[in-house]
């Protein structure tokens, strides 16, 4: 048991790559999960909200862990401008790729961004899925249950209750693995870490603090957003919330 990291990096080196379903002509996957029939939520343009100023070197030293949430509200512009800063989509390049405010390898973008709400202005308690090529959200499950089932699937680390929203992300894995095979497991895990310190930064200019969280129950997580685990699983988390 405990040599599986071990054994996964050793698996996963580039010499042992197969020939990927991309090179085989198989079809390539959808860029974004769809709104699946859900009602779906209008965002304000992102770059119609006034954000502070911040030096690139201020906004690095002063990254850090913020857990200690004030009960202020987010606005949905801000809600906007964090979701245009983590997946926005700056190029649709037909039904090739987009090209978005992060890096990926391959521009495949394979995550998805749901969002635990808790504290936003004008919005219903509950969870949503952020649908970047159309800068909107579908709302997927709705109740303040959502908020109690999902900071036990998180070891009951209660900053989760208290953030403004929570940011869930997950690998829709097939979009990677079309091109990359096997070794796109180690490329998702690098998106995952490029997207969340671009909250971070993005964060500090709206006066509000982050906290990413790596420890999660995986099968408790994924059965609350409703997805199986495998083709689709939970990958990193984050709160978020005013200072």
């Amino acid at each position: 048991m405990n040599e599986i990291g071990k054994e996964f990096m050793d698996k996963t080196k580039f010499q042992y790559a197969e020939r990927s379903d991309q090179s085989m002509g198989y079809p390539q996957p959808p860029l974004q999960k769809g709104a699946g029939g859900r009602e779906v939520i209008e965002l304000p343009e992102p770059g119609a909200l006034n954000v502070k100023n911040i030096d690139l070197r201020e906004a690095i030293e002063g990254r850090s862990s913020f857990r200690n949430f004030s009960p202020e509200q987010l606005s949905l512009g801000e809600l906007s401008y964090l979701l245009w800063c983590t997946q926005g989509v700056r190029e649709l390049m037909g039904n090739a790729a987009t090209l978005r405010n992060v890096p990926s390898a391959g521009a495949r973008h394979a995550l998805e961004t749901y969002i635990l709400v808790n504290n936003v202005e004008g919005f219903e308690e509950g969870i949503y899925l952020f649908l970047p090529i159309e800068h909107k959200l579908a709302k997927i499950k709705t109740g303040s249950f959502v908020a109690e089932n999902i900071t036990v699937a998180c070891l009951d680390q209660s900053f989760i209750r208290s953030s403004a929203v929570t940011f869930i992300w997950t690998a829709v894995i097939y979009r990677m693995k079309w091109r990359y095979g096997e070794r796109g497991y180690r490329y998702i895990n690098l998106d995952a870490g490029h997207v969340c310190q671009n909250l971070y930064l993005s964060a500090q200019s709206i006066d509000s603090g982050v906290c990413a969280i790596g420890a999660f129950f995986d099968d408790e997580l994924n059965a609350v957003l409703g997805i199986d685990g495998e083709d689709e699983f939970v990958i990193y988390i984050a709160t978020v919330g005013k200072k």
